[in-house]
């Protein structure tokens, strides 16, 4: 296997309306030797070209790709040692299962022997045994992308990357698939960098995320880490389903008791006296304009009379194992994750109490956590 390294890779474009367009700004990323890298951000963000440059499909306008050490910005796509699964399937329709993931070796001339060897290690990896002369026409959505898997594998590349594979099955498949492919990793011990736009996918599937944003790395860190310490209000936002709840506001007092209200209340609207150590810290921000974060589960609801802390419920969706309940807070919209147990009805007037230990703050001009 091999360690990837990304050192201010930048891509940009001249279109012919808009000028110059930079898809991807001075990332910088390293892999470690065997890690599962996944690269997140919404449509646009610039993930599949970071993935592309380093396949070699898309040139490089400055910066270094290294691969096991070597600098590959000039090396053909065949030379770099990389396999890619792709989106769609793009397997070929006239041939079999067998003959698909065979195909790249033959066109290396790999011994007819060493071939079968391969295909048949990787068929009994992935479940594919009993479908090795089958065509695509007779498989699933959810086969045909094991297919397009197991020709990668039969390669035995340095690095795989994947560019959003699940995305064309359904939602039920899509949740198998990404146990396979975990459980594959775990198997094969290989780096693997794959990109998606889904952040369920990216904090089930990766030993460590990167999260990207108009073409600019935003936080790389352990799936938690980035739940539970996010660097900015971007990442805040964009990790967890559903995401963080986002409040702006001000902080008022001094570092005995600073409090945060939400912008806009008058008489309703969050509020939100600040632990004393958090004050302590967050003294110098004592008036001025911050965002206050918190976790749907970080909020406790509570039926019955509503106090100086009332909501207002919206919509419940009932999810089984939990209810998320939508909330008014007299300003604006949040979310809190309660028991599946309670019962609310719409319209009804809530105590929604936030958790003062679990929460978080940013700069809202800046947007930085604090």
């Amino acid at each position: 296997m091999a360690r990837v390294t990304l050192a201010n890779l930048s891509k940009s474009y001249v279109d012919k309306k808009a000028g110059a367009v930079t898809a991807v700004e001075r990332a910088n990323l390293e892999i470690e030797d065997g890690e599962f890298m996944v690269i997140v951000g919404p449509s646009g963000c610039g993930k599949s070209t970071l993935l592309r440059m380093i396949a070699g499909l898309e040139e490089i306008t400055d910066g270094i790709v290294t691969i096991d050490a070597r600098v590959v910005n000039d090396v053909p796509p065949k030379d770099r040692d990389i396999a890619m699964v792709f989106q769609n399937y793009a397997l070929y329709p006239h041939m079999s299962v067998r003959e698909n993931m065979a195909f790249g070796l033959r066109l290396r001339k790999f011994p007819r022997a060493e071939i079968e060897s391969r295909v048949n290690e990787a068929a009994a990896l992935l479940g594919l045994g009993a479908l090795l002369d089958r065509r695509p026409k007779a498989l699933s959505g959810g086969e045909r992308q094991r297919v397009a898997v197991g020709r990668a594998i039969v390669r035995k590349p340095k690095v795989f990357l994947f560019d959003e594979p699940l995305s064309n099955l359904d939602a039920k498949m899509r949740v198998s698939m990404r146990a396979e492919l975990a459980k594959l990793h775990t198997r094969l011990r290989a780096t693997m960098i794959y990109v998606t736009h889904d952040q369920v996918e990216a904090m089930t599937m990766g030993d460590r995320i990167c999260v990207m944003k108009a073409g600019r790395v935003q936080q790389v860190a352990e799936p938690l880490e980035l739940y539970h310490r996010p660097a900015n209000l971007f990442v805040a936002g964009f990790i967890g389903s559903p995401p963080m709840n986002l409040f702006r506001g001000r902080l008022d007092g001094n570092e005995s008791r600073l409090v945060f209200t939400e912008e806009g209340a008058t008489g309703s609207g969050v509020t939100l006296t600040l632990p004393a150590d958090l004050a302590a810290r967050m003294d110098r921000y004592a008036g001025q304009q911050v965002v206050l974060g918190v976790r749907p589960e970080d909020i406790r609801v509570a039926a019955g009379p509503a106090g100086e802390r009332a909501a207002v419920v919206e919509v419940i969706e009932a999810m089984g194992a939990e209810t998320l309940l939508h909330l008014h807070s007299g300003v604006g919209p949040f979310i809190a994750r309660v028991p599946p147990h309670r019962r609310f009805a719409p319209g009804e007037r809530v105590d929604a109490t936030i958790d003062a230990a679990r929460i978080h703050l940013f700069d809202a001009q800046t947007e930085a956590a604090l």
